[in-house]
């Protein structure tokens, strides 16, 4: 996590302050209840509020990190920090808790904060893609397989199959967020011999979670190892289309391309040089966030009802996925609302290899006509075939192919050769995709 691919909104969910106010909600909310419940004085808990409340400043985190350097116990050195603060009544907070009611819950919480900002990120991504698909609706453009010329497409319908992409990945991180919005507060191995159920109860209400149906003192790891994965798939999209760009951009092909802003350089030792490097960047991004998938997978397996195995992989994990794949929304983004398009280009390619990309058509008509579908594959690959070798156009082999002629009148068969034939239901499939 550096700055160069992080914003601010995303990091701050992550950093001291955020979490130890956190951390602070959860002890509190917990001595309400536990006042309520007769367990702890109601004056207690109200002074946790009173003098507890406080921001955590930067004096009041280098004092948790003081006496955690002492305790090597983080949430220890918390509660000592806060007791300076509470005075004698803070002998109440944490009544019955372990440290991962704390860890466990408020890492959860960060999550759910975090995924409400990709989720809002999102939804500028599926606007920028929907604006540009109707822009582009119909451009026509060569459709590949394989990296080779098949058949016509439109640009936009190519952004149309990744904003219906990029809406099911929507999906996924609701679905995400529902599952990691869970809250434990069971207590040592998550029988609540020290702690009323109603306090967890309390405690979830409050921030917003879910109860945790069954914590071994910590809450289930298969519902990380979901989440991540989540995160994974959305940043394998993001690969998808920026490979799909860059691809494009290539000059032999030059169909879209990145902006290039005045004043900006694109290699420091060709100036002609105009290169995806913000496309190639998002590739390597996305990277990073699919490999954070498989520890989150690892740390299922905790021995007996918990070890800490898991808790410095997502010490780690937790911030940089999500600050990377913010970051990487973001940027995508970006490259969607300013991508430069060539219209004449990809009229250019369509044209470029004398009708081939019609071949299907001739061979289905042929069959209309009669001939069986293992010659009119045969005729009409062989004279696709002289197409390749340069020896002409398909419209005027196929003209001059007794085969054909004898079959297909030739006006019929000069009427094969309209691209509007391959873009037809173009306004059908957008109909079907943009549905909000």
């Amino acid at each position: 996590m550096i700055p160069r691919y992080s914003r601010p909104q995303m990091t701050s969910i992550w950093e001291p302050a955020n979490k130890f106010r956190i951390w602070f909600e959860i002890e509190a909310h917990a001595a309400d209840k536990l006042a309520e419940l007769g367990v702890i004085p109601t004056a207690s808990a109200k002074l946790v509020w009173e003098k507890g409340n406080k921001p955590y400043t930067q004096d009041r985190i280098d004092r948790i990190d003081t006496v955690e350097a002492e305790v090597k116990h983080d949430v220890i050195a918390f509660l000592t920090e806060l007791a300076e603060q509470v005075g004698d009544e803070a002998r109440f907070v944490h009544q019955g808790m372990t440290s991962s009611d704390v860890l466990d819950t408020c890492f959860n919480v960060q999550l759910v904060q975090a995924t409400d900002i990709l989720i809002e990120d999102m939804d500028k991504l599926l606007a920028a893609l929907k604006k540009r698909a109707y822009e582009t609706k119909d451009i026509a453009c060569m459709g590949r397989s394989h990296g080779i010329h098949a058949e016509p497409v439109t640009f936009g319908l190519k952004l149309a199959t990744f904003y219906a992409e990029f809406k099911r990945n929507r999906n996924r991180l609701v679905v995400a967020r529902e599952e990691i919005a869970t809250c434990a507060i069971s207590g040592a191995v998550g029988t609540f011999a020290n702690i009323d159920p109603r306090v967890e109860e309390h405690v979830a209400d409050k921030l917003g979670l879910a109860v945790e149906p069954v914590s071994t003192q910590v809450i289930p790891r298969d519902r990380h190892a979901a989440y991540f994965a989540a995160l994974g798939v959305v940043a394998s999209s993001i690969e998808h289309l920026a490979t799909e760009i860059r691809h494009l951009q290539r000059t032999e092909v030059r169909e879209v391309e990145e902006f290039f802003s005045k004043g900006q350089k694109g290699s420091s030792a060709m100036p002609h040089k105009r290169n995806p490097i913000l496309t190639e960047n998002l590739t390597g991004l996305a990277r990073l966030v699919r490999s954070m998938a498989i520890p989150a997978m690892e740390n299922v397996a905790l021995w007996h009802e918990r070890d800490i195995s898991h808790s410095s992989v997502e010490r780690n994990i937790g911030p940089d996925a999500t600050v990377t794949l913010d970051f990487a929304l973001m940027r995508l983004t970006n490259v969607v609302e300013n991508l430069v398009v060539y219209p004449e280009r990809m009229d250019e390619i369509l044209n470029q290899m004398g009708g081939l990309v019609f071949s299907q058509r001739v061979l289905l008509t042929l069959t209309q006509y009669g001939v069986s579908r293992e010659d009119s594959y045969r005729i009409v690959q062989r004279n696709a075939m002289k197409v390749w070798n340069r020896e002409g156009d398909l419209l005027s082999l196929l003209k001059t192919d007794k085969d054909v002629t004898a079959k297909i009148p030739m006006e019929t068969l000069e009427g094969l050769f309209d691209l509007g034939y391959h873009t037809k239901h173009v306004d059908t499939i957008f109909a079907r995709v943009f549905t909000d």
